[in-house]
């Protein structure tokens, strides 16, 4: 059964268009995530499906409900997190999840076993105030707050943006352990690395969705040879290699350059260019494709 449908959305501000022609469905009970940098059209598409945003054309249906008309009854079984820490910042962690338990007609006693295991983190805190936490204590705290009515959907837009990588892991643990409670959990992100944490996922930029599918499948469909290389002088590196005549794509990837040939790559060949172009301490090595390379050769494919 699927829990949210949406078809040809669309949405622009003035004459920028953030999303265009947006289709997909989520299932029920499936950890969906949108994987795009800043400006991909990620929070638009999350403030159509919260209810907060009307599209200019097409429709989306969360639980079978409209996200233009039945907008009063989805607001009672969606959980929002938003990108931006939006709690009361003088209110105390305690105040706020009681606030939030309150506007929904619960109480935090009456659905603490779905939070527990979250708020059970920043409990001990529970009389400081909100603004005074840590970006990992904001974010279990808004969490919380998101959860604390048991809502049937949970939408998360880059819950993750700005915590160390400790929090990071152990904050999509618990989207993990959520998922087992019965919740439809949908998340964006700009880090690529998390995409191999969702069931499906969505890679969009500039407003379209580019592909659909498993991350493990989306890898699988790469289907070139890949290479990573590196040599003294890595900037000029990435030039070079862009002017090599059999250069179909090179992409700067920490202190590699991730590299794909037109044709099968004759590493030799590539080595003794490199070395007429002055370079020294070259490593030419093949690997695996990740899910950027995968995003960084769809986006390739459509601005052709």
């Amino acid at each position: 059964m699927d829990s949210i449908i949406a078809n040809n959305l669309k949405k622009s501000y003035g004459n920028t268009i953030a999303i265009e022609n947006i289709s997909f469905e989520i299932k029920e009970n499936e950890l969906f995530g949108f994987i795009g940098p800043d400006g991909a059209g990620k929070t638009t598409l999350f403030r159509i499906l919260t209810t907060l945003l009307i599209p200019d054309n097409g429709t989306a249906e969360v639980c079978e409900m409209n996200t233009v008309s039945d907008f009063k009854k989805l607001r009672q079984i969606l959980g929002y997190m938003p990108g931006r820490f939006s709690l009361y910042q003088d209110l105390s962690v305690e105040e706020n999840l009681a606030f939030f338990a309150t506007i929904f007609g619960t109480t935090i006693e009456e659905n603490y076993d779905l939070i527990k295991d979250i708020y059970s983190h920043i409990e001990p805190f529970k009389d400081r105030p909100a603004g005074k936490l840590s970006g990992g204590m904001k974010q279990k705290l808004a969490l919380s707050c998101a959860l604390i009515h048991k809502p049937q959907v949970l939408i998360l837009d880059e819950p993750t943006t700005g915590v160390d990588a400790v929090s990071r892991k152990e904050f999509w643990q618990m989207l993990k352990n959520l998922q087992q409670k019965n919740i439809t959990i949908i998340v964006s992100t700009p880090y690529m690395d998390e995409a191999s944490m969702c069931d499906r996922v969505a890679l969009i930029q500039k407003g379209h969705i580019m592909t659909i599918d498993t991350p493990q499948k989306i890898i699988s469909l790469f289907g070139k040879s890949l290479y990573a290389i590196r040599s003294d002088r890595l900037y000029k590196l990435k030039n070079d290699l862009l002017n090599f005549s059999d250069c179909k794509s090179a992409h700067l990837f920490g202190q590699y350059i991730h590299y794909t040939g037109k044709d099968k790559v004759n590493s030799k060949l590539l080595n003794d260019y490199l070395l007429k172009n002055n370079h020294s301490n070259i490593e030419i090595n093949p690997i695996e494709p990740g899910i950027e390379d995968c995003f960084m050769d769809l986006m390739l494919a459509n601005n052709n």
